[in-house]
Parts: C-alpha cells; structure tokens; sequence
C-alpha cells in the first residue's frame, strides 16, 4: 500500500532513526520510477543555514577559521550558522555575525538561496552580503573553538578558486557577489570593491 508519492517515487512506509535538536533522519521504504524496491534515507535539517559575506570600507572581509568534526581538517570560512525555520533569515544572520566576529552592519542585501545537498538532505541556505561595518566583541558558542583572520575580497577570491577555501556557503558567497557586481545588481558604494577584484572600477 503507498503511503504517499513524492514525484515519482511511491513511499510505502517510513520511520525515524535518529533525531537531535540539529536534525531529523528518517528511512523510507519506497518504489524506485523504475517500480523496484529500495529505501531512501533523508536528514531532514531543523534550521535554515545563514551565511554573511561582510566587506569593510577598504574591500578586507572577515574569515572564521575552525576545525570542521565531519571532515576531520581545518576550515576557513565567511562568518556562518543555522537559524530557526521560524525565525526571519535575516535576523539569524545579524545574530551569527555578531556571534562569530563580533561585528554588525548597517547595510544587508540577500545574496543568494540554495539547497546544499538535495540528494539526501532537504537543508536550505540562504546567504547575504553586508557593508558599513562596525567592530563589537564577538562571542561565540561555548562549545566553539574560533579564530578569526581578515583578508582582501580580492585574496578570498583567489583561496575560492585554488581550493585552499572549500566551504560550500563561502564559495557561493564569494562567487556570487562578484557575478552580481559585474551585472550591476550590487549596491554602490560596495560594488566597487567587488569590481576591483577583477581589476575593473
């Protein structure tokens, strides 16, 4: 007997394997589109995750380094975290980057919304750039180990594009800045500092 459809598939049963305040995995007994039988496991994330890509008046933007558990190595990365499904983006990013670096913004534009890992996971990322920086003390999680390194806009581009920066939401951040600058989607007086990573004004 299906249980429900999800596109294609015929879900037959399912159940809850693990659960923790980070996430929910569940296993789905299911009909493949091809009418073979197979299962189907999904981390289903209970937050959305935030990221912020903040540039300073002089184009330096602000990395967070840390040892990443799953990968076992160390990680730099734009200021970034989860926020409630309930809660506005946009406050959680507020909130993670006065966590993470100790900085706020006058000035916050949506860079980017995307799906990480869609073929096992359904978490989302929504992600912004802020500008018209002003220092305050950071204060991270407890259980967070965090070092903090300001480099160019220009030099984050680079450690994207040798691999030297591997962060999924860092990598978007970077990229997609540049490419909305240089379609002139980008707010001035930012933008420029983008443009010139490419040599351009």
């Amino acid at each position: 007997m299906t249980l429900k459809k999800i596109g294609p598939w015929n879900v037959n049963s399912k159940r809850d394997v693990f659960e923790n305040p980070w996430i929910k995995v569940t296993d789905h007994d299911v009909t493949h589109p091809d009418g073979s039988p197979g299962e189907y496991g999904v981390v289903r994330f209970k937050n959305i995750a935030i990221g912020v890509l903040p540039i300073d008046a002089e184009g330096n933007v602000p990395l967070v380094g840390q040892h990443r558990f799953p990968l076992d190595r160390y990680s730099w990365e734009l200021p970034e975290g989860g926020g409630p499904v309930n809660v506005d983006p946009l406050q959680s990013a507020k909130r993670e980057l006065a966590e993470e670096s100790g900085l706020s913004a006058a000035n916050w534009v949506q860079l980017s919304a995307f799906d990480i890992s869609n073929s096992v996971t359904d978490e989302r990322a929504i992600c912004y750039l802020a500008w018209d920086l002003k220092e305050g003390a950071a204060a991270p999680e407890p259980s967070e180990a965090l070092t903090i390194k300001w480099v160019s806009y220009k030099d984050l581009l680079e450690m994207v594009m040798s691999g030297e920066v591997t962060d999924s939401l860092t990598v978007v951040m970077a990229l997609t800045a540049q490419a909305k600058a240089l379609r002139g989607e980008i707010p001035n007086p930012i933008c420029h500092h983008l443009l010139a990573a490419t040599g351009r004004k």
